[in-house]
């Protein structure tokens, strides 16, 4: 993988007339280009000195390619553009569309990577009321967006399963007057399922989502249980999901394939293969896998379970090259956070992913509802608060009108703090087009909501995922693969909500 090198901006000071402002750097002997309106180009070094002398011609196919992308600046599209630039930035007119809902703070697990500082079985008085999860379902449709999603989390969330039932129904029955596309996501790591709260989460079309780290061994060692085998119960239960999903189908409902999602940890970094295999064997879709949050509760075992951006990007390099060689060989599987980067890259859209948005998507594309009433820009800000910080906190319910939560000093200030054109680095960066950041993690870090991009991890492990994905784009059989992902109507079922958080 190329090192990535800072980016430059050919802008309003430059001595070419031709070329239209754009961001670049070399890498691997050549010149990758994008723009705001979200094209890329990759020019050799003859080529990008014949763009910036002036040197290109309307007869050229290179000057004709340059123009349709927006890099030719007296021939711009305006109208495709402008459509382009809307369909990749379509999120800053909707409002909030993912509303995560914590429905109790226990859980009976003990992650060695939790993030949210889990209580235990006996604590009860973290269980959110239905009087709670009424006024948040109702707040909830406060949004202007068209599309909602609830998203049910924890702790463990089917430990309080009145109020998760409670919800759901609520919700749905809120909606058939409202007729917004509601979709109703459950992430848990399954160990109290029963048939009965699967008939009713599959009843009402709640999607599924649930943690997996790999192979028995690793999953258990990451994920201790007091009840035995996590591996065993989600294993269990992703089967019965699929099996529902194969043979349960019905016109008046949808049942979702079941989903997961992976944390790597140190203990993961060796294991990339045999992590991808279990994803295969258990006939799941896609592998979102995932670097170690420090946020929240997490940060006090990053030293023991943690590791460099660069072995993180060697095993993501790894996973998805083995990934591309089982799809070209006939075993369909999608690494998820490949797509979602793809989908901005190669479909100029925004995939839902509020990580990836500028700004972000705190408090203005999504909400958390703590178990107690508190509003906060996001679930990581919520975690920020465990620990005794409210400086994500927004407002609380019956208290903060929806108009008071969208000027209140939090979310102004996340929305100032996450747009990229104010990041020093970042508004000269390459891959400004396609990238976000996180105040929540930079906050956590390095102490700023700000942060300093350079010396950040978060950049780090972006950027690097980046190099790797524009490397294989280079690549044809690659490049291919990566548009079957893409292909409406493949992998739909996991692009419903902006970002499922933890299992």
């Amino acid at each position: 993988m190329a090192a990535t090198r800072p980016a430059k901006r050919i802008g309003e000071n430059r001595a070419s007339t031709q070329a239209g402002m754009f961001y670049f750097r070399r890498d691997r002997g050549s010149y990758l280009l994008t723009n705001d309106w979200g094209h890329f180009a990759r020019l050799s070094e003859k080529d990008f000195k014949r763009l910036l002398a002036d040197k290109l011609k309307p007869k050229d196919a290179l000057w004709r390619q340059l123009q349709a992308k927006g890099f030719i600046r007296d021939h711009l599209d305006f109208n495709g553009l402008v459509r382009d630039f809307r369909g990749a930035n379509s999120y800053l007119f909707r409002g909030p569309s993912l509303h995560i809902l914590v429905a109790t703070l226990r859980c009976n697990h003990a992650c060695l990577y939790c993030q949210s500082g889990a209580e235990k079985l006996s604590r009860t008085d973290t269980d959110m009321s239905l009087e709670t999860a009424k006024a948040a379902v109702d707040f909830v449709f406060q949004s202007p967006s068209p599309d909602l999603t609830i998203e049910f989390q924890g702790g463990e969330p089917l430990l309080n399963w009145p109020v998760v039932q409670f919800a759901i129904r609520y919700a749905r029955a809120r909606n058939a007057a409202e007729n917004r596309k509601l979709h109703l996501a459950l992430v848990s790591n399954l160990s109290v399922m029963d048939e009965a709260k699967l008939k009713v989460l599959l009843d009402h079309e709640v999607s599924l989502c649930t943690s997996l780290d790999g192979p028995a061994g690793l999953h258990d060692r990451n994920r201790a249980f007091s009840g035995g085998s996590s591996h065993e119960r989600v294993e269990r239960w992703i089967g019965e999901i699929m099996r529902r999903h194969d043979t349960g189908q019905a016109p008046h409902r949808k049942i979702f394939k079941p989903s997961a999602l992976m944390t790597a940890t140190r203990l993961s970094l060796p294991h990339w293969r045999e992590i991808v295999d279990e994803y295969a064997r258990l006939r799941l879709q896609d592998v979102f896998l995932r670097p170690l949050s420090p946020i929240g509760h997490a940060r006090r075992v990053r030293d023991q379970l943690g590791y460099a951006p660069a072995e993180y990007l060697e095993f993501y390099r790894r996973a998805l090259d083995y990934i591309l060689e089982l799809n070209a060989s006939g075993t369909r599987i999608v690494e998820r956070g490949s797509a979602i980067l793809l989908a901005r890259i190669l479909q100029r859209r925004d995939p839902g992913f509020v990580d990836l948005r500028s700004p972000c998507g705190a408090a203005v594309g999504q909400l958390a509802f703590d178990h107690d009433g508190g509003i906060y820009t996001c679930d990581e800000g919520r975690m920020v608060a465990r620990q005794g910080d409210p400086i994500f906190r927004l407002g609380r319910l019956g208290r903060t009108s929806y108009r008071e939560l969208l000027s209140s000093p939090a979310c102004r200030v996340v929305c100032a703090a996450s747009n990229l054109d104010g990041q020093p680095s970042c508004s000269r960066c390459v891959y400004k087009p396609y990238c976000g950041v996180c105040p929540v993690h930079s906050y956590e870090t390095q102490g700023s909501l700000w942060g300093l991009m350079p010396a950040a991890d978060y950049c780090a492990i972006r950027k690097g995922m980046f190099d790797i994905l524009f490397e294989r784009i280079d690549r044809p059989r690659s490049l291919e693969i990566f548009e079957d992902w893409l292909r409406p109507g493949q992998g739909e079922e996991h692009d419903r909500a902006e970002r499922p958080a933890r299992a």
